[in-house]
């Protein structure tokens, strides 16, 4: 994959008593990450159609929720920028599935997600050096600690407003709200140590959806977990082969 904002050097990497100079790393070609792509696309729309004809035991809502957000956190792993406007729309139906299964914090935080989208979608495009595209980074120590000590801060307040409303799991549905709007500010800088976030608040989210007779929605968090770990992964070596372009430089 060419990285972002690099120059052709960006794809060779050396090693240390190698006795060839550059190593290159070859790219994934394009047909294979569109066929990948139109494929979940097309078993995505055939598992909404089953939910619209009633194949399938899963309500419209939950099962737009399943597709939009798989492809969302699909796009992510891809950085691919077309994970803004899905996860807009994603926001929008669990908002709705939320609301009505009584976890006020989770379909809160759509609402508050919808606004990130947008504020993300124009980071990666803008947020960079004089208004370039981001490019993925580590997160200043400091700006970690902030997010961290709001993190906390966040779910001890919100699980005494959830108590109030009588939310029906307080403690985990302002635990995982918190973590989840930390995690997505994070992703919108395009910081990698957002994935920590999302792979713990997943964990959470798979247990809370199934006691609360979610099962399609605790196993799309499950294939979340799995999109995360492997998005960790990407981005690790992307952040690799950016710093060895930099030290080549």
């Amino acid at each position: 994959m060419r990285l972002q904002g690099a120059g052709p050097r960006a794809n060779c990497r050396r090693n240390k008593g190698d006795p060839y100079p550059f190593h290159v790393v070859l790219p994934t070609p394009v047909k294979n990450r569109s066929l990948d792509l139109w494929s979940g696309t097309l078993l995505g729309a055939a598992f909404v159609l089953a939910s619209w004809q009633k194949w399938v035991p899963y309500s419209l809502t939950e099962t737009l929720g399943f597709v939009t957000g798989a492809l969302c956190v699909y796009l992510v792993v891809k950085e691919n920028i077309w994970n803004f406007p899905v996860g807009i729309a994603n926001n929008v139906f669990f908002l709705a599935l939320f609301a009505d299964a009584r976890l006020y914090g989770d379909a809160s935080l759509q609402v508050v997600y919808l606004f990130l989208g947008f504020h993300g979608w124009y980071a990666w495009l803008y947020g960079g050096k004089d208004r370039t595209a981001e490019r993925i980074e580590r997160a200043p120590p400091r700006a970690l600690a902030v997010v961290l000590g709001l993190v906390v801060a966040g779910a001890l307040g919100l699980t005494a407003v959830l108590h109030q409303v009588k939310g029906s799991a307080p403690v985990l549905d302002a635990l995982t709200t918190t973590v989840s709007l930390a995690a997505q500010y994070l992703l919108n800088r395009k910081w990698i140590e957002n994935w920590y976030l999302w792979i713990a608040a997943d964990l959470v989210y798979i247990y809370l959806y199934t006691v609360r007779g979610l099962q399609l929605t605790a196993v799309l968090y499950f294939l979340f977990l799995c999109l995360c770990v492997a998005g960790l992964t990407a981005w690790r070596r992307t952040l690799r082969n950016q710093e060895d372009a930099g030290e080549l430089a």
